[in-house]
């Protein structure tokens, strides 16, 4: 079976001044402070979460 693959996730902009929808989703993916990085697997559910919020975030391939 294959093994699934890791997002890491960085917060490069604050999302003050966005949408509550926006700030929710960035907190839902644990990210809390700039700059942090977190390690998620890579699902269509934080697919989409990382699209809404795209324009905050940094993705990689881990």
């Amino acid at each position: 079976m294959a093994e699934s693959k890791t997002l890491q996730i960085t917060l490069v902009k604050s999302p003050i001044g966005y949408s509550k929808r926006q700030k929710a989703t960035v907190e839902a993916l644990g990210l809390r402070k700039l700059h942090q990085t977190v390690e998620k697997e890579d699902t269509p559910v934080i697919r989409g979460m990382i699209n809404k919020v795209s324009h905050l975030v940094v993705v990689e391939e881990a």
